[in-house]
């Protein structure tokens, strides 16, 4: 095997770049034609891909997203328990009201976490790891919560200026 300076020796530039570079037509019309059918080719692949599969990867595209957030140190208003939730049951292609009959709760206990009205029960997050056949353990979910409320004490202080009525001794020195 010759090494890239023996090659170099005996070749131009040119010459080595094109040995890399598959040819193709200069003419535009060949070129579009190759490409529109590689493009429908692509299309064609997720049609003939199984439904279990499809629903597998955007699972997994899904808990790399999740898992991806935790470890940010910063919480985001977007990336919430609930818009998480949510993805969830919408991968799944399932209806809210369908998938709160499998996991055995009211409906409108899961529209109003998905809603952000209501905080999530650890008896819905356990739930959701048992569903989830363990694939989203608990304890992410917990840490997606524990996120929500990073954000909530970073974005509004009035809550503890509200609360500071109720302190009636505090330090006198600060860290």
């Amino acid at each position: 095997m010759k090494s890239f300076k023996q090659i170099e020796k005996e070749y131009s530039p040119e010459e080595i770049a094109e040995s890399f570079v598959f040819p193709g037509s200069k003419d535009p019309e060949k070129r579009e034609a190759l490409l529109s059918a590689i493009r429908e080719y692509k299309s064609s692949i997720p049609s003939k891909q199984p439904e279990h599969l499809k629903i597998i990867s955007l699972l997994l595209q899904l808990r790399y997203l999740m898992e991806d957030y935790i470890q940010l140190d910063a919480a985001n208003k977007e990336a919430s328990f609930s818009y998480f939730l949510k993805e969830y049951i919408d991968r799944l292609n399932k209806k809210s009201k369908e998938f709160a009959t499998e996991i055995s709760i009211d409906p409108s206990q899961l529209s109003q976490v998905i809603n952000n009205k209501r905080r999530p029960s650890e008896i819905l997050i356990f739930r959701l790891e048992i569903h989830s056949n363990r694939n989203f353990p608990a304890m992410m979910w917990f840490k997606l919560l524990e996120k929500d409320r990073m954000y909530e004490l970073k974005h509004h202080r009035e809550i503890i200026e509200k609360e500071s009525k109720n302190v009636k001794e505090k330090l006198t020195f600060s860290l």
